[in-house]
This record gives structure tokens, C-alpha cells and sequence, in this order.
């Protein structure tokens, strides 16, 4: 059941592997890189207790953005409402494996 609630994150890096060191080192996270084609993503267990976990994967532009995965029922609901308050789609719908 979605909860509107952050489920997962994603921080572009220029050096993804040296960052999941430093996240290593700094907060104890632990990571693992992700065996699927396409950029550099490293899997990340932030922890046990409250919280999230998520990603941190190569940098595909300049400003890519860290980004927050939000729980929704519906995407298309989600879509609609976000744009009927002002915002715009930056991304097409896309599957998440």
C-alpha cells in the first residue's frame, strides 16, 4: 500500500566507488555494486532503525540532482496533480526495475 512517503534516494557522483568509501567511512553505510548494465550504481544499506536506503550512482550531467523516490498509488494520479499544482514533468513515466 503507498504511503507518500520517501522510499528511496539516489546521489550522482563523478567518482561513484570513492563515495560509497567516503558514506563507508563517515556513517558506516554499506554498499554494493549493482550488476546491471548501463552507468556505474552502487546499492546502498544506510542502516538499521528509521530510514531509507538507496543509491549512488555515476553522474550523467553537470547538474544532476540527488534525487528521492516517493511511494504513490498511482504515478498517472500523481502526474496529474503535480502538474495540475504548477510543477512540470522534468522525466517521462519509467519503469523502475
Amino acid at each position: 500500500m503507498a504511503n507518500n512517503r520517501i522510499v528511496h534516494f539516489e546521489i550522482p557522483a563523478n567518482q561513484p566507488e570513492a563515495l560509497t568509501k567516503f558514506y563507508s567511512s563517515l556513517f558506516g553505510w554499506k554498499f554494493q555494486k549493482a550488476p546491471i548494465p548501463g552507468p556505474e550504481y552502487w546499492l546502498c544499506d544506510s542502516g538499521e532503525g528509521p530510514g531509507i536506503n538507496g543509491a549512488v550512482m555515476q553522474r550523467m550531467h553537470e547538474k544532476q540532482p540527488w534525487m528521492n523516490y516517493v511511494d504513490v498509488a498511482s504515478i498517472d494520479a500523481a502526474i496529474a496533480k503535480a502538474t495540475s499544482l504548477g510543477a512540470q514533468v522534468a522525466l517521462p513515466r519509467t519503469p523502475v526495475p
